[in-house]
């Protein structure tokens, strides 16, 4: 540990992004930067660890158990799955992002749910996959989605996901259940394809898709995740999961990997969701949305 109580980090020259010379050391420092703007996106939240021990070049896993080797200090929960338990990592404090990412842990996906009501989930996320490149269509969608969700008097917020698309997100208040929550996002991506068919799609199987955006909501799942905010991707540039103001949609420059882990200062000092909406009940919400449905 250090004076701060940060740990340090073994072998922090070992090279994670060859393309970009991107060292542990780099990645440990991104995260200690952007930590004050992360945790409270992380606190009391289950994760699972996307690892890549040789690099983004080498193989990568995703990790759900803590290793044995994790130190105590660092939070966990011990939830349900079909057959046995999982013990998940949390992260809590600037110590503990800083020593995962010393254990090559990339990008922390995280529960939508907190740990003391994992079935009960405070996040609604909606997941905008384009089917190619052009980032044109992500943007028109998620004003679209902003547009639909703004008439069910459900306020939303948006961030790139570092890879190809937009998250969509919505904070409820924990009253209903994953599988009423997915099924009212469904509700809501079935409204928004009805008024874009030609574009838009909630088809699963990429063969069904015929070129259209697909509008997921599986993530909305017991024990299913979401990349979180500020979290880094692996893939070449360190792109990173930004938070974005609604305003950012409407610039054409925008694409999904806008914002990198060499952007950190900048993503602290801009913090566009400073301001977070009051958690949601979707009883309203249903009912304006069977009203616009009828």
């Amino acid at each position: 540990m250090t004076a701060h109580g940060i740990p340090e980090i073994s072998r922090p020259d070992k090279v994670l992004f060859p393309d970009d010379g991107i060292t542990k050391a780099d990645l440990a420092d991104y995260y200690r930067t952007v930590a004050p703007r992360m945790l409270p996106h992380l606190r009391d939240r289950p994760l699972m660890l996307e690892r890549f021990p040789d690099g983004i070049g080498g193989h990568g896993f995703m990790q759900k158990d803590v290793p044995d080797h994790f130190p105590d200090r660092i939070h966990r929960a011990e939830l349900p799955k079909e057959d046995g338990t999982v013990t998940y990592p949390i992260a809590d404090d600037t110590a503990t992002l800083v020593y995962l990412a010393g254990q090559a842990s990339i990008t922390p996906h995280r529960f939508l749910s907190r740990a003391d009501r994992p079935r009960h989930p405070d996040r609604l996320v909606f997941d905008l996959d384009p089917p190619g490149d052009d980032f044109a269509p992500v943007r028109e969608a998620a004003l679209g989605l902003h547009g639909l969700l703004d008439e069910l008097e459900l306020p939303s917020l948006v961030m790139t996901t570092g890879s190809r698309g937009l998250h969509v997100v919505v904070a409820l208040d924990r009253r209903d259940d994953f599988d009423s929550v997915r099924e009212f996002a469904r509700a809501v991506a079935d409204a928004l394809v009805t008024r874009d068919p030609d574009r838009l799609t909630t088809e699963a199987r990429k063969k069904a898709r015929d070129g259209r955006l697909y509008l997921d909501v599986q993530r909305n799942a017991y024990a299913q995740t979401a990349v979180a905010p500020y979290a880094v991707r692996a893939r070449p540039g360190a792109p990173v999961a930004a938070p974005l103001a609604w305003e950012d949609i409407e610039d054409p420059a925008l694409d999904a990997r806008r914002w990198t882990l060499r952007d950190a200062e900048a993503l602290v000092d801009r913090n566009p969701w400073h301001h977070p909406p009051r958690p949601r009940s979707l009883g309203r919400a249903r009912t304006l949305l069977d009203a616009l449905t009828a």
